[in-house]
């Protein structure tokens, strides 16, 4: 696992090396655990023990609410590291991330959601997103459930057709419309803990990759307080933190995946190679694009991160039509390259790397990487970006701003 992370260094690291080695363990028993969670299409719970018995889930938040101050760069090595042992184990906690980011971003001063982020902290809660409603397929950004005022408080009733590990997680935040005369795209994002709600389910999970994500479509049924709504609308929390911070953290997992591939790639070549005298097999050269392809995908997310970390006290700044095509578009070629270097790997191992029962084996690595581009559909993306790229500018300078 380590051969790829040593080879690049580009993602600035401000956690200590001791969160990293608390990364690098639970990655281990992920590793030991993703055939069993792949084949039985399973949550990963002995990785998730041991990430809460490291307080990694909680890494994210202010010391002062019970974390540790990481930085997003931090939170999305982990997602690499993680990606290259289980891509569902990654997944999940990238997409728990999210949901910590945008309630600590965005809770204002709100009592009860302080509150909940110190249970987060304290007693590592895991949080999952339900945004996939009805028909709407991959529309986030438009509601069809709306939050019901009740003398007692606030209840929702919502066709949670795609709620990955919606059974296993602690608490589940979740978009909806902000009352029942409000249009499709006014939405609130409000969070529930596992006594608010029920899930009855209406779809089971049997996908091609991604597997251990168990991302089973619920009735969800909840009841709460006016407190549990974020006080700012979701038209604000989707650009500046659920976007950029879901495409960060996924694009690590993939470029996890890709290293993945790419170790077990090389570890073929090398091995073919002292077997033949020093001759390199015949798809040593799928190899040495697939490591460049790594190279290019790994700069390509450490670019994105830092633009992120230099804007994201900046609201202006992360709604503006350049980072917003940025943080999209770094998701739609994330997703491609990793695509093509995990193809790129699964060729220069031939064989080897077709069958399941090799040690080069990188036939999971295919089936979850094929996720990439159809999660929040690369096509949707890139026509909802048609506009705002014909109206920015082609930059004038290489490296400057």
């Amino acid at each position: 696992m380590q051969g790829v992370i040593e080879d690049i260094d580009t993602i600035p690291r401000t956690a200590s090396m001791a969160v990293m080695a608390r990364a690098d363990a639970a990655a281990c028993v992920a590793a030991d655990w993703a055939d069993i969670v792949d084949r039985d299409a399973r949550f990963p719970a002995e990785a998730f023990d041991v990430l809460r018995a490291g307080r990694l889930l909680s890494i994210m938040l202010p010391p002062q609410l019970g974390g540790e101050g990481a930085s997003l760069g931090v939170v999305v090595d982990v997602c690499y590291r993680l990606g290259q042992a289980c891509a569902s184990t990654a997944m999940i906690y990238a997409m728990h991330q999210s949901c910590v980011a945008c309630v600590s971003r965005h809770r204002a001063d709100n009592a009860w959601h302080e509150a909940f982020l110190r249970r987060i902290a304290s007693e590592q809660l895991l949080l999952a997103s339900s945004t996939t409603e009805g028909h709407g397929g991959g529309n986030v950004r438009a509601s069809a459930a709306p939050v019901e005022h009740t003398q007692t408080g606030i209840s929702l009733d919502r066709a949670a057709t795609v709620l990955s590990y919606g059974a296993q997680a602690d608490a589940i935040i979740t978009t909806a419309r902000r009352s029942a005369d409000a249009p499709s795209s006014d939405q609130v994002l409000v969070a529930f803990l596992k006594d608010d709600y029920a899930l009855s389910p209406t779809s089971q999970w049997d996908a091609l990759g991604m597997r251990g994500t168990c991302s089973c479509g619920f009735d969800l049924k909840a009841i709460g307080c006016n407190a549990q709504i974020l006080p700012e609308p979701y038209a604000r929390i989707h650009p500046q933190s659920m976007v950029p911070v879901s495409h960060l953290t996924w694009s690590g997992v993939w470029a996890g995946i890709a290293a993945g591939a790419v170790e077990r790639a090389r570890k073929f070549v090398r091995h073919t190679a002292r077997q033949n005298n020093g001759t390199l097999p015949p798809g040593a050269a799928h190899f040495t694009q697939a490591s460049a392809s790594l190279r290019t995908l790994r700069g390509l997310i450490a670019a994105s991160v830092r633009s992120f970390e230099q804007h994201e006290h900046d609201a202006q700044a992360l709604m503006s039509m350049d980072f917003q095509l940025m943080i999209n578009l770094t998701k739609v070629q994330a997703s491609e390259l990793a695509v093509g270097i995990v193809l790129e790997a699964a060729r220069a191992c031939g064989l080897a790397g077709y069958r399941n029962d090799s040690p080069y084996s990188v036939g999971r690595h295919v089936r979850d990487v094929m996720s990439a581009p159809i999660m929040i559909n690369n096509n949707r993306i890139l026509a909802n970006l048609e506009a705002t790229a014909l109206i920015t500018g082609v930059p004038a300078s290489l490296c400057g701003d």
